[in-house]
């Protein structure tokens, strides 16, 4: 089964492929949908611009694709996209969105080919503690909702960074792994990924009650020696 992947960076697209890979699907490629409108209804936009980094330390060709991201013809340039490619379907990792999945379902089934959400309905918790017990690095790339504040931008998610989503989901009624658009990631290192990528330098963007935080410089690099989990 070779399949094209949904890539934005964050956890839940690389946790996907990853949980693909364990079934013996082989990823042929990464496609990361780049929207020029930042509040795209669909796509993850921060820190778009390390996914080529990110492709090249998990080892795989990415795929770039401009669209305008204006809600539902933004999906129009990632069908033409997808429909060049010689794949058996593609991976996603939605947990809870219908919008996104319902859309990537329609996609598929135009093209003939299958739509796979591994992670699909799996308890938000459940899929933070994969990340956290695995060895992943993965950092908080923009917050929005009440309780996330410019602290977490940057931050690791570890197991007293879920902890606190934890707290916050009871107080605020925070999703646990941000599907609803609370939070935002970037993934360092997964691993199964041959090396990792280092962040140079960066910068948290705030405004109001919202925020990012912009990676300026970033690099490929060897993995350091394995360190148990936090």
């Amino acid at each position: 089964m070779r399949l094209a992947a949904l890539f934005s960076g964050g956890k839940d697209s690389t946790l996907a492929i990853d949980v693909a890979e364990q079934h013996g699907w082989e990823v042929t490629h990464l496609v990361t949908v780049k929207p020029r409108n930042e509040e795209s209804y669909m796509f993850h936009v921060p820190n778009l611009h390390l996914a080529p980094l990110q492709a090249e330390a998990m080892g795989k060709p990415l795929l770039e694709v401009p669209t305008s991201g204006e809600k539902e013809k933004e999906l129009d340039p990632l069908e033409r996209a997808l429909a060049e490619l010689t794949i058996d379907g593609v991976v996603v990792g939605a947990l809870a969105s219908e919008y996104q999945k319902t859309r990537v379902d329609r996609i598929c089934h135009r093209l003939g080919i299958k739509s796979f959400a591994p992670l699909w309905h799996k308890r938000g918790e459940d899929v933070l503690r994969t990340l956290t017990e695995g060895g992943y690095d993965v950092r908080f790339a923009a917050v929005a909702a009440e309780g996330l504040t410019e602290a977490w931008l940057g931050r690791r998610l570890d197991a007293k960074a879920v902890e606190a989503l934890k707290a916050l989901n009871a107080r605020y009624g925070v999703h646990v792994a941000g599907e609803g658009g609370e939070f935002e990631t970037l993934v360092l290192a997964s691993p199964r990924w041959p090396r990792c990528v280092v962040v140079d330098r960066a910068e948290p963007r705030w405004s109001r009650d919202h925020g990012r935080w912009h990676v300026a410089e970033a690099r490929v690099a060897a993995k350091a020696s394995p360190q148990p989990p936090a």
